[in-house]
This record gives structure tokens, C-alpha cells and sequence, in this order.
């Protein structure tokens, strides 16, 4: 891939105000294109300008609802069809990455089908921040950027500079992240174990780490419905245990099935979130604080338009 060759930006219709900040960041604007819809749902595309020999870049999450995925692929379709030299998928929440494995019988690896139409449609590569399941990446057979977006949280955090902080992983999977969190804030670290009985439902929760009058930040890569979270709230807030200020940070604010009010009415100081997915004002309340990850991901697409290493991006987990 050339230099000279032009790097152009375009958004769906999941989350245009990012794509516009990220553009803002790279002095760029946006590419023009239209998208319809007709009369039976169906999606229409189509570049508004020359794309040819261009290095493209598409900005969609794939956030409900499902024509978000869909909307990304027919892009990718309509690109590839314009004779762009490269097409890049910028995914700042890869949706369907719960679905990673067999875990029972007859479920499908939903997350490998969704990569499969990614390359299929024509993506020559793929950015994301903050998989659910860091493994998908291995689904892909084009290269494929991650990006974390504790290197946006981290600083913030630091600069409020919380005594006696306990770092808390909402589940076994999380813990690489919150240890990564608790070395870089020299704070303790904390595990909640949850036994859930169907999707969505805890049935029960144990902590483990002294979190006694200790200030708590949870850590995790998406809030769906809030019910987990405000599990663990409750816990670290019983008399046994007896947690002081909580805080949450989390990456990707689904806040589906009344999340907000769980949120709202939980004994929870702060909760930060990035704006991957488009959050509504209905939404905004007082609590909630996005950071935007618009830097996070100009920065990326630079180096990869100028096939420069994106490493020093990535807050590894060790």
C-alpha cells in the first residue's frame, strides 16, 4: 500500500457522530454517500464520490439492531465493487462476540459467522476495540486490529486519584483487564464469581479480595442490561463486606431493558463509558460520564494507512 495513495472515511448509520469526531481528529470529513431504505426495510448504498485506487475506511458498530451488521456488509459489498485499493472495516463494537463457542448443543459460533461475512463481503481488514471474546480475532483470516480502550479509562482514572482503590473483575474472564487496570493504578485486585441460570440472570455471587472500606472500580467490556453489574453492586455494599464509593468503568454502553434506571437508583458513584455505541440523551443521566475513544481511533487508522505499527496503541494485557 502506497502513501500517496488517499485515505477516505465513511459512516453508516450506527453511530455517526463518532465517525464525525474521528474524521474531525484525522482533518478529514466525512465521505459522502447515501443510505436508504425501501419500503420493505431493505438496505440501498451508494459512494457519492470516486473511491477508486482509495484507501477506505468504514466506521460501523454492529450494535442492534441487525441491520447495523447488515448495513456494514452491503458498504463493504458497494466498495469492493468501486475498485477501492483497500478496504478497512472500523468496528468500534463488534456486536455478536457473546456467541463464541459451543457451549451447549445445537447453538451456533454466531462470532465466526459474522467473520466469515466480513471477509466474504470484501474487507481486506478489520479494526475493533474491546472484543468480548479477545479469541474471535483468531476467527479472521485478514489482519486484524485491537484496540483497548483502557487506554483511554486509564488516564482519567488516574487523574482523580482514588485512595485505597480496589480493582474488581466482574467474572473469570475479565480478570486479565482488571489486572491490568489494578498494576498501571497500584491498586488491589478483586474477582466476583457469578453462576448465572439463563442469559441475562445471576443466580448467585461471591467476591473475592478484601474490598472492606475500600473504593471499588469494576472494569468489563460491555453493560447489556445492567442486572450483572448491580449484582455485584449489591454485594460489595452488604454489611460483610462493606464497600465505600463505587465506580464502573466500561467500554461498550449497550444499556438495553432498562439499564439506565438500574443504574440510576444503584448506590454506584460514577460509571464511565466510551461512545462506541451511540448513546441517546434519554440515556445521559448525571452519573453516567463518556469518554470518547475518537483519538483512540484516529490515531489507529493513521498507522495503518501509513503501514506503521499500531503496537503502541494497544494497552496490552500481561
Amino acid at each position: 500500500m502506497k502513501k500517496s495513495r488517499e485515505k477516505k472515511i465513511f459512516s453508516g448509520s450506527a453511530n455517526p457522530t463518532l465517525a464525525a469526531k474521528i474524521a474531525e481528529k484525522l482533518n478529514l470529513k466525512l465521505g459522502s454517500m447515501t443510505i436508504r431504505r425501501f419500503s420493505d426495510g431493505e438496505i440501498w448504498v451508494k459512494y457519492n464520490e470516486n473511491i477508486r485506487g482509495a484507501d477506505v475506511f468504514i466506521i460501523q458498530s454492529t450494535n442492534s439492531p441487525a441491520e447495523n451488521l447488515l448495513e456494514l456488509l452491503i458498504m463493504i459489498d458497494a466498495a469492493r465493487r468501486a475498485s477501492a485499493a483497500r478496504i478497512t472495516a472500523v468496528i468500534p463494537y463488534f456486536g455478536y462476540a457473546r456467541q463464541d463457542r459451543k457451549d451447549q448443543p445445537r447453538v451456533p459460533i454466531s462470532a465466526k459467522l459474522i467473520a466469515n461475512l466480513i471477509t466474504v463481503a470484501g474487507a481486506d481488514r478489520v479494526l475493533t476495540m474491546d472484543l468480548h471474546a479477545p479469541q474471535i480475532q483468531g476467527f479472521f483470516d485478514i489482519p486484524f486490529d485491537h484496540l483497548y480502550c483502557s487506554y483511554v479509562f486509564m488516564n482519567y482514572f488516574r487523574k482523580k486519584k482514588i485512595p485505597n482503590l480496589v480493582v474488581m473483575a466482574p467474572d473469570l474472564g475479565g480478570i486479565g483487564m482488571a489486572r491490568a487496570y489494578a498494576k498501571r493504578l497500584k491498586a488491589e485486585l478483586a474477582l466476583a464469581y457469578k453462576r448465572r441460570e439463563e442469559q441475562n440472570k445471576v443466580a448467585e455471587m461471591e467476591i473475592m479480595g478484601n474490598v472492606h472500606h475500600k473504593n471499588v472500580l469494576i472494569v468489563d467490556d460491555m453493560i447489556d442490561t445492567g442486572r450483572t453489574l448491580i449484582r455485584a453492586v449489591q454485594r460489595l455494599k452488604e454489611e460483610k463486606l462493606g464497600a465505600r464509593d463505587i465506580y464502573v468503568a466500561c467500554t461498550h454502553a449497550l444499556l438495553n431493558d432498562e439499564a439506565v434506571q438500574r443504574i440510576d437508583q444503584a448506590p454506584i458513584k460514577e460509571i464511565v463509558v466510551s461512545d462506541s455505541v451511540l448513546i441517546p440523551p434519554e440515556k445521559q443521566i448525571s452519573k453516567l460520564k463518556i469518554l470518547s475513544v475518537d483519538s483512540l481511533f484516529a490515531q489507529a487508522i493513521n498507522c495503518i494507512h501509513e503501514e506503521k505499527s499500531i503496537s503502541v496503541l494497544f494497552d496490552i494485557v500481561k
